[in-house]
């Protein structure tokens, strides 16, 4: 008899991002003619930049000729990468990486779920609500999670509210937990934290003992100076945090897949015994034997990334998306709709209006304005009356949305 693990089971039938994409696809099919204006999942429309273009390029060409070939690289991530990695993500704002403490990835998303391979079952693991789904599924998956109530709520969680009423700033929880899991710039809601609020919660970590998984996918979105770019810029982050980064938004590798995590060599995990075990060790266990390492082509590209040319293609990326972020939050809110987030981060967090539900309120944009959103409540409990939006379309179809945005009529 071949058993299975029984937490996926528990599990809803399928991803956010899948309902959402099934939703749309019975509507066209329905309505063949509609423009549709897709601002719900977090894909980019800009091309790749033309310095990775060319440094892919030449990759290419050296994989054709024998003395220039490259087979199996290293797991972990080529030199020219990873120290290239260091140097500008790190030494060049004043903070001490090593290389050994760098592994290249095929994504944040995969290195976010991946982590929880080498920690325990019977950690506290604690989430802001909402939530990027990714984190809370690979934990049910794993068992940490318990049971899905009816509330929207897995019964071992512990979920830690960022709410209008906070002003989106999660508050320590009143329980003590192991893990926490913190995404700044904010998926979904496209807030931040500043490093005051950040040192909060290093400082928790540092007390008790805890680990921060800290993701840093949208860094390259911030634009005011008080909000930090890494968490190692607060003082004992490298002692009890692992940061995850991703080339996906900075420079649209979604279809490319490039990124890194951090495992500092200070970060302890405890035996059941109390003995100290470096998780920087346990992750390159993990990565070796389970990951192939990411191809040679796509490192090349990636650390062209890096060249001048490169960083003032990416700040122009950047700065086109921005623009779009700006755009819809200024339209929006220029038609009664409250709208948060869209100044550090690419994602617009707008709260449903006339009571609507998530849902009510995806349904109604996509049936009535031919606009895809993504519904908050997707992303928990506390995102139920809410609506994210992506400023990732093009300039084009963003004026086009805020304009049918005009439509809707404000109670």
């Amino acid at each position: 008899m071949i058993y299975i693990n029984e937490n996926y089971i528990k599990l809803p039938g399928s991803y956010l991002f899948s309902d959402v994409a099934r939703k749309v696809e019975e509507f066209k099919a329905a309505n063949p003619n509609a423009k549709i204006i897709k601002l719900g999942i977090g894909d980019v429309t800009k091309a790749l930049p033309s310095a990775a273009i060319r440094a892919m390029h030449l990759a290419v060409d050296e994989m054709a000729d024998a003395s220039t070939f490259r087979g199996y690289g290293p797991e972990q991530g080529y030199d020219f990468l990873v120290n290239t990695i260091v140097e500008n993500d790190y030494k060049a704002h004043g903070l001490d990486i090593a290389a050994d403490e760098i592994f290249v990835s095929d994504g944040s998303k995969s290195d976010t779920g991946n982590i929880g391979a080498i920690l325990g079952l019977d950690n506290v693991v604690a989430v802001t609500d909402p939530v990027y789904p990714v984190y809370v599924d690979t934990n049910a998956m794993a068992g940490r999670a318990g049971n899905l109530l009816q509330n929207g709520r897995w019964s071992k969680l512990v979920y830690v509210p960022c709410t209008i009423e906070n002003d989106f700033v999660p508050e320590l929880p009143k329980e003590k937990v192991d893990i926490i899991y913190l995404c700044y710039p904010n998926n979904p809601t496209g807030t931040t934290l500043t490093r005051d609020q950040l040192k909060i919660w290093v400082d928790y970590a540092i007390e008790n003992k805890a680990l921060i998984l800290f993701d840093g996918a949208y860094e390259a979105f911030i634009t005011e100076d008080d909000v930090p770019h890494s968490i190692y810029e607060i003082e004992g982050a490298k002692d009890v945090a692992i940061e995850f980064r991703s080339f996906s938004k900075t420079a649209g590798f979604t279809g490319t897949r490039c990124a890194y995590t951090v495992v500092p060599k200070t970060v302890m995990g405890y035996t059941k015994l109390g003995e100290k075990v470096a998780l920087n060790r346990l992750w390159n266990r993990r990565h070796t034997t389970k990951f192939n390492g990411v191809p040679y082509i796509i490192q090349r590209a990636a650390e062209a990334v890096y060249s001048p040319q490169g960083k003032k293609e990416v700040k122009d990326i950047i700065d086109y998306y921005l623009d779009n972020a700006k755009i819809i939050r200024k339209g929006l809110s220029a038609q009664g709709l409250n709208v948060y987030g869209g100044i550090n981060s690419p994602y617009i967090w707008v709260k449903t209006p006339d009571g609507m539900t998530s849902w009510g309120f995806f349904d109604y944009l996509l049936n009535d304005l031919n606009i895809v959103g993504t519904p908050g409540v997707g992303f928990g409990p506390s995102g139920e009356g809410y609506l994210r939006l992506t400023a990732f379309g093009t300039l084009e179809n963003t004026k086009e949305a805020v304009g049918r945005f005009s439509k809707i009529s404000i109670q």
